[in-house]
């Protein structure tokens, strides 16, 4: 069983405080921001992630869908509010799937919830963000200072040999 985790995009950005700033400045930057948070999540927790951006108002939007970095991006198409279209995707993906989705938004939340998938706040994403983000300092600082430790147990002549042979 696989599982996806589908953001809200917008609300996401607007309740993260760091991305609701980049976006009061860039918002183009805020939506690659949340990909690149969202492909290292993706990365370390092995979860299909969808991120929905509305685009229900853009005359003549056929809507599109992308993939930067292992996270499938949709615009939504015309009339087509993002609520809407994680409705559908619940429908189809939970079938099989375990499915998350983050929202603020109360209605959403309710309806995430009577499709049978669940739901996290954009606080609690934040959080799960940031411990995994420090699980993955410990573990490279922790790699680094093995690899630190291992130069220091072996015999200084060799270690002049092997770094030769490298470098070679």
């Amino acid at each position: 069983m696989k599982e996806y985790l589908i953001l809200d995009g917008y609300n996401v950005i607007n309740a993260w405080p760091s991305l609701k700033k980049n976006a009061d400045v860039d918002l183009e930057g805020a939506r690659e921001e949340l990909a690149a948070r969202m492909a290292e999540y993706s990365s370390y927790t092995g979860k299909n992630i969808i991120i929905v951006f509305d685009a229900h108002l853009v005359k003549g939007n056929n809507g599109s869908k992308e993939v930067l970095r292992g996270v499938k991006i949709v615009y939504t198409k015309e009339r087509e509010t993002a609520d809407s279209y994680i409705e559908k995707a619940i429908m189809s993906i939970a079938k099989t799937n375990r499915v998350v989705v983050a929202t603020n938004d109360w209605a959403e939340q309710q309806m995430v919830l009577g499709g049978g998938a669940t739901r996290v706040s954009v606080r609690e994403l934040i959080i799960d963000f940031e411990n995994i983000k420090n699980k993955i300092k410990i573990k490279t600082s922790k790699t680094k200072t093995e690899k630190d430790i291992l130069s220091t147990r072996i015999d200084p002549v060799l270690l002049r040999k092997l770094e030769k042979l490298r470098r070679s």
